[in-house]
């Protein structure tokens, strides 16, 4: 006897990440996101489509909270959009709970300690900003932190403060036990013919000025709005580079894997 297979259709919808990430070019959005903020204008290069067609799949990403935007800077009438990846995590893990609970995975967003790197030569990371007062020097700290010292890690700005903000060295040591306290801005030029394997920038404007280095290094944006514009050291302007901080913490956290992709 010759038995005709049973198809079972689920009434259950797909869950919404895998609704969102499957489109093709929403894929091709989310995996040039991952790399690092950019415009409109930029990922319509990049991914060789209409400007309308892109925008129309990069708010459906937006709204179905994979990605964020925040307002240029530099030029105000620019945006730059931002792949939420802690959101994308706990978005696939519920993507696997819902084909079968085997599959949970629990999204640990939590700081981490720091790592021990496999990769040899020694990395070399720069982080700019423009006054190098405040975004670079903390991601700088952090980076140092996160490795244990294992990384080269310089930061530098295109027009540098006299001294770092006050509320950068306080941010560092009251939330991460770090001290930079004797430590002062500098300008990138003082870097003119190093090597760096990554440039990352925090900051708008240094984006556009920041000048080309040695070896062509991969260069990665993150738009980070300057957290002394909030204010002087008033509890107000603190929360704000505590927000700062914990927003760089998690990008630094994400940056791990890309320095060092066999160890991390």
């Amino acid at each position: 006897m010759r038995y005709l297979p049973v198809v079972v259709m689920s009434s259950q919808a797909a869950p919404a990440f895998l609704r969102l990430a499957s489109h093709p070019l929403r894929w091709r959005l989310l995996t040039e996101l991952a790399g690092g903020d950019h415009r409109v204008r930029e990922l319509v290069s990049l991914v060789g489509e209409p400007q309308n067609l892109v925008s129309y799949h990069l708010r459906l990403l937006r709204d179905g909270g994979l990605v964020t935007t925040s307002r240029s800077s530099f030029d105000g009438r620019d945006t730059y959009y931002h792949l939420d990846l802690d959101r994308c995590a706990e978005a696939l893990a519920e993507t696997g709970t819902a084909l079968h609970p085997a599959l949970r995975r629990r999204a640990d967003a939590s700081r981490v300690p720091p790592v021990e790197l496999r990769r040899s030569p020694r990395i070399a990371v720069l982080f700019v900003c423009t006054g190098n007062s405040a975004r670079s020097p903390i991601a700088e700290a952090l980076l140092r932190h996160r490795t244990g010292g294992q990384v080269e890690v310089v930061s530098a700005g295109g027009r540098p403060k006299p001294e770092l903000h006050p509320n950068a060295v306080r941010v560092l040591r009251e939330e991460f036990g770090l001290d930079v306290a004797d430590q002062r801005p500098r300008h990138w030029d003082t870097l003119t013919g190093r090597r760096f394997d990554h440039v990352v920038s925090l900051c708008d404007k240094a984006r556009e000025a920041c000048p080309e280095f040695p070896e062509h290094p991969r260069r990665v944006h993150w738009s980070i709005p300057d957290p002394a514009l909030a204010g002087g050291t008033d509890p107000g302007g603190y929360a704000v580079f505590q927000r700062t901080a914990a927003e760089i913490d998690t990008r630094v956290g994400h940056l791990l894997p890309v320095l060092d992709p066999a160890g991390s």
